[in-house]
């Protein structure tokens, strides 16, 4: 069955704009990665500062793939550096004015991992 990975994002109230903004520059980035299923950028609404960032994928290794290949492409970055781009808060590599790299959104993070073991939907989907 397929992985689920949520990115945990701390984001200060005075930033959810700008990440909310980043994430919507962003569409498109990582739909056509194989092995790829389904992504949500989830707000909090009450009693925390923390956005869920759920992306769902068919394998461990199709999310490792996108990590090495189309994530890091997106963003700009050479292999073996640390994540940045709208997923971490950071603005990806075209978006820096200057030379110059945006302030992140986010002031933390933190990547879960989860197997599917089982899953519903509605039966007139």
């Amino acid at each position: 069955m397929s992985i689920v990975k949520i990115n945990v994002l701390t984001v200060p109230e005075e930033q959810r704009e700008v990440l909310e903004q980043r994430f919507g520059a962003r569409a498109g980035a990582v739909e056509n990665s194989d092995g790829f299923e389904w992504f949500e950028l989830l707000r909090p609404l009450e009693g925390t500062d923390q956005y869920l960032v759920y992306t769902r994928w068919r394998d461990e290794e199709s999310f490792q793939a996108w990590m090495e290949g189309g994530m890091r492409a997106s963003h700009g970055q050479a292999s073996g550096s640390q994540a940045s781009g709208p997923e971490s808060g950071e603005a990806p590599k075209d978006g820096e004015a200057g030379g110059e790299k945006r302030k992140p959104a986010a002031t933390g993070s933190t990547l879960w991992s989860f197997e599917v073991v089982q899953q519903a939907a509605p039966k007139n989907a």
